[in-house]
């Protein structure tokens, strides 16, 4: 089958689990690469799909998904990328595209550095699991070691959230350090004031529903906001020793770094740096708050 007959897409991805400090392997680049490698192999180009800032770890990912949409539309039957990785570093999810998907749509896959053809009998196309697995290694590796560099600027005080607990707001001149917010801090100290004068955190949640103050997510505009406040947030801000001038962090975690489900930590696997910001609530109305809660926890 010649070369001239295949309509084919070329997928670019790049992301912080691929090492992005390599100027090789930046997005131009890749275009250009492929771009000539499909010129001078006589491939007809149906598509360029880019995926920038995308993990390799998830197949989810609006550029892929577009890829897939044509493949099933008839309109692609080849895809090529610079290297195995670029399609993806999850080796189950590779491999499924690779041994399944690609195959049962008719799809040659080639990986130019990686010199994989699915489209030809070679010794690098039985290497491709292994391959897989050392793309899904890698990206293993590199999340422990971003996991430990944010630790790092978490103990020594620095805010690395992408969006600052309720009640603050980023410097505008130190993105890591939390200043008041001046439209929701009234909140939290009404939240403090409630439960210190013995409202249970259900009533707590109630009382602002009915006042109509947007809730954190609401605040944050996240698609998929909580309208209602609700026992779960209020004992979250209550148990916050960042709302006492103390920047707490690490309060939960991925359980996967495959996956953004977060799991909560215990308190003993918090990290707290003292005196970092400006308080909402005083030491002292805190670890009333502490007490209290403890209290009304252990009945």
């Amino acid at each position: 089958m010649s070369a001239e007959i295949f309509n084919t897409a070329l997928y670019l991805r790049l992301s912080r689990d691929d090492g992005t400090e390599k100027e090789s392997e930046s997005i131009q680049n890749q275009k250009a690469f492929l771009i000539s490698y499909a010129n001078e192999h006589g491939f007809s180009l149906a598509g360029i799909y880019i995926d920038d800032g995308w993990s390799g770890t998830s197949y989810d990912r609006p550029d892929f998904k577009r890829m897939l949409s044509d493949i099933e539309l008839g309109r692609i039957n080849c895809v090529i990328t610079k290297d195995l990785s670029r399609l993806g570093r999850d080796y189950i999810m590779t491999g499924h595209y690779l041994e399944r998907y690609f195959p049962q749509h008719d799809v040659r896959y080639i990986a130019i550095n990686d010199g994989i053809d699915t489209y030809q009998d070679n010794t690098n196309n039985d290497m491709t699991p292994f391959r897989a697995v050392f793309n899904d290694m890698y990206a293993k590796d590199i999340s422990k070691k971003v996991r430990t560099a944010l630790n790092t600027k978490k103990e020594n005080g620095i805010f690395i959230g992408s969006s600052p607990p309720y009640g603050y707001k980023k410097d505008p001149h130190d993105k890591g350090r939390l200043i008041i917010d001046t439209e929701t801090a009234p909140v939290v100290r009404q939240i403090f004031s409630m439960y210190l004068s013995r409202a249970s955190k259900c009533a707590i949640a109630e009382s602002l529903s009915r006042e109509g103050i947007p809730t954190p997510s609401a605040v944050k505009n996240l698609k998929a906001a909580c309208r209602a406040w609700n026992e779960v947030t209020i004992a979250r801000i209550l148990t916050n020793p960042t709302y006492a001038g103390d920047l707490t962090q690490n309060r939960s975690r991925k359980i996967s770094y495959k996956l953004s489900k977060k799991r909560n930590l215990p308190q003993e696997q918090w990290i707290t740096v003292k005196n970092t910001h400006e308080p909402i609530i005083s030491r002292e109305d805190f670890k009333a708050a502490q007490e209290l809660h403890r209290r009304r926890s252990a009945k």
